[in-house]
């Protein structure tokens, strides 16, 4: 499975879409088909052009001397890298055979951080009501625990250094479809799908470099 950490963006831009771990109907009725197709297909597939794009903007500008465009493409840089990150963590993020709660290593140090499950689930879904982006649960390196974040976009409101364990996408594409202005009701079908085995997994590749 691919996590953030594991996407390395080489020197020249060469960033490629993943294909989903499933079938375009596979988490079908918490997320139609059509939405995973416009969602990964042209959604996930601009973020990932618009990557490429932006680094061949910059080695053309470091080349040529001429750093007019710059700015405007480190910024795309940053904004396109993120979206392209998120969303294959996203993706693996979710399964046809998700649902339920965490369990092992991962319950463990949820309860000790957030003081029960519950409570982490009742801040995440409130980061994911207010985000306008995404709803983070990541592991600090620097504190040493969780977290939860509230992103804006793709990068306005993340933490340096923080690994995400566990993302959902809130932006209107990934829900307006299938539940209209009803982004809880998306939240809620986004549980009985979440792949659990995947965030532990996430999980266990950031303790193990940190701690």
């Amino acid at each position: 499975m691919i996590g953030v950490e594991e996407i390395s963006m080489p020197e020249k831009s060469d960033a490629e879409l993943p294909p989903l771990p499933y079938d375009y109907d596979a988490l079908e009725p918490s997320i139609s088909e059509q939405v995973l197709t416009w969602h990964h297909d042209t959604h996930h597939q601009g973020y990932v052009n618009g990557l490429n794009s932006a680094e061949e903007t910059l080695a053309e500008n470091r080349e040529s001397g001429d750093y007019s465009s710059t700015g405007t493409a480190l910024g795309n840089v940053t904004h396109n890298g993120s979206g392209h990150y998120l969303h294959t963590l996203f993706w693996e993020n979710m399964s046809p055979e998700g649902g339920d709660e965490p369990s092992g290593d991962l319950r463990e140090r949820i309860e000790e951080d957030f003081g029960s499950y519950e409570g982490w689930k009742g801040e995440f879904e409130k980061a994911a009501t207010t985000a306008s982006g995404w709803a983070l649960l990541v592991y600090d390196p620097v504190a040493k625990q969780l977290r939860n974040l509230a992103v804006d976009k793709h990068d306005q409101g993340a933490l340096w250094g923080a690994h995400p364990v566990l993302a959902l996408d809130v932006w209107e594409h990934s829900y307006y479809y299938d539940y209209g202005p009803d982004r809880g009701d998306f939240i809620d079908a986004f549980f009985d799908v979440v792949n659990w085995d995947e965030a532990e997994e996430q999980y266990q590749k950031s303790v193990d470099h940190f701690e």
